[in-house]
């Protein structure tokens, strides 16, 4: 199950990422926000990112103006390691290197066709566990929990 949230900045992406979710058969659930009137980001980003932290869903993203503001919020909560990605690479990256567990795109940075690539490579990417990667992942949990 992949939790999906926005801002209304993010608004208009996050009714798209639904359609294609459904098109590539992948389950969801929307926290929210519900229309383009203005709201505070970090209700959506703290939701879909305990989500994610609980183990109710495996991965997450998120989206607003910039995703620098999501990122920020879902990093605040415990197991949560997102990445504010402009590119497949760094979505590739994100996931393979730093085990992110949640996507955070800017509707105002990146154009729509560029974010559906980047949430594909997110999505269809495995973390390289065990070796340097796995012990730095680890290394993160061990020196924010001192």
């Amino acid at each position: 199950m992949i939790a999906i949230g926005s801002d209304h900045a993010g608004y208009e992406y996050k009714v798209l990422l639904t359609e294609l979710l459904s098109t590539l058969h992948l389950p969801y659930k929307d926290f929210g926000t519900a229309s383009k009137q203005s709201t505070d980001y970090p209700d959506w980003g703290f939701a879909v990112a305990q989500a994610v932290s609980k183990g109710e869903c495996e991965l997450g993203i998120l989206m607003c103006g910039t995703g620098i503001g999501m990122s920020i919020v879902a990093n605040k909560v415990q197991g949560v390691r997102a990445a504010a990605c402009e590119s497949p690479t760094a979505a590739r990256l994100a996931r393979q290197h730093n085990n992110a567990n949640v996507l955070c795109l800017g509707s105002r940075i990146i154009g729509w066709e560029l974010a559906v690539d980047i949430v594909k490579a997110f999505l269809s990417t495995t973390f390289e566990s065990g070796g340097r990667h796995e012990q730095r992942v680890n290394k993160i949990h061990s020196l924010t929990q001192r």
